[in-house]
């Protein structure tokens, strides 16, 4: 199935969703830190990433721009415990947006739903500059 990346700095969360992934079948990796985030990008190549919100020391939205401006073509579905957000303009980066529940049916047909509009899968992802760069000032 799908590679998938999960960016959340709360360990028993990403361990909760992978579980769920895996048994989807799905390949996950996870990351609880926001600066390592482009440099995974790079080795790991994902098809899809799911992004928390509030992250030690950066707001997702932040790296949710920053993986846009370096890979436009990678899906961001935004995945938070909050769902005061649904109005929020920034989400027009994201790809996608589910509030965290035990109940992973939204979750796993948001999935479906943004692999399924993605095109043929690229050998490469291309590499842009940006005009933010990760970790300047402490914001991406």
């Amino acid at each position: 199935m799908a590679n998938i990346l999960i960016i959340d700095d709360q360990s028993c969360v990403c361990q909760l969703i992978s579980e769920e992934l895996v048994f989807e079948g799905h390949q996950v990796h996870s990351l609880g830190k926001a600066k390592l985030v482009r440099e995974h990008l790079q080795n790991f190549k994902p098809d899809l990433v799911l992004l928390d919100l509030f992250l030690d020391g950066f707001e997702g939205f932040e790296v949710c721009r920053d993986i846009k401006c370096h890979n436009p073509e990678l899906p961001v579905v935004i995945v938070t415990a909050y769902d005061s957000f649904r109005d929020d303009p920034r989400l027009c980066m994201a790809d996608g947006y589910v509030v965290k529940s035990c109940n992973f049916t939204e979750l796993n047909t948001m999935i479906f739903n943004v692999l399924d509009q993605q095109p043929a899968p690229r050998k490469e992802i291309a590499i842009r500059p940006c005009l933010s760069d990760f970790g300047a000032g402490g914001t991406v």
